[in-house]
């Protein structure tokens, strides 16, 4: 089964600075790529789901399977309140979708999720990041710390509003542009109905 537990990161963060605990999830086949901003405390993830989006009560999965499924409970294995690692790490392959963050290492200002109280130590190499991913047209961010750190990252001034799009100053080896898409986040602290978010959410993965 593969693996995407960075378990050397996990043992060198410590309580002022944590380092990102995930690989990132992203190939020569991807071509859509969700940057988040940093997962939350090891804590709060669902059992045996070493992934991306890994609290149980985040709706990313959800709207996933909502999506591509028709049922927002695809991917939910409810009787032990976590997702279906194989069946997504799969799905993402099958689809070319990737995953990772925009944030390598952050300082929680507060013991919890929130990116408002998160302090980045480290931005992550987006570059070096998409160097990996030859075919990728399009980057998702899911949220207000993700979009302002990749805008930060390059030199953008105008951050895109929930809904919207901009083009990136970046290619991919076909030459081809790379657009950025911000949809809301799939925590429920945001203010939308799973219904909406999957609608949105529609727009950017139907061009897969």
């Amino acid at each position: 089964m593969i693996s995407y537990l960075n378990t050397d990161n996990i043992a060198h963060s410590t309580p002022e600075t944590e380092l990102h605990p995930l690989k990132p999830c992203i190939d020569e086949e991807t071509k859509l790529l969700f940057l988040g901003s940093f997962p939350p405390q090891r804590k709060k993830w669902a059992k045996n789901f070493d992934f991306f989006y890994p609290n149980f009560i985040n709706d990313h999965w959800r709207i996933m399977g909502l999506i591509f499924h028709k049922d927002k409970d695809y991917f939910v294995n409810p009787t032990d309140k976590t997702f279906k690692y194989a069946e997504i790490i799969n799905f993402v392959k099958q689809h070319g979708i990737g995953y990772y963050d925009t944030c390598e290492a952050v300082r929680r200002l507060k013991q919890n999720a929130s990116d408002k109280y998160l302090e980045v130590i480290r931005q992550t190499d987006i570059k070096t990041l998409l160097s990996k991913a030859p075919k990728c047209r399009y980057i998702v961010t899911t949220g207000q710390k993700a979009t302002e750190t990749l805008c930060q990252l390059l030199n953008i001034t105008s951050i895109p509003k929930v809904g919207e799009q901009t083009t990136l100053p970046l290619t991919n080896n076909d030459n081809m542009n790379i657009s950025l898409h911000r949809l809301p986040s799939s925590s429920r602290a945001y203010p939308m109905s799973l219904e909406n978010k999957a609608a949105l959410y529609s727009q950017i993965l139907d061009k897969l």
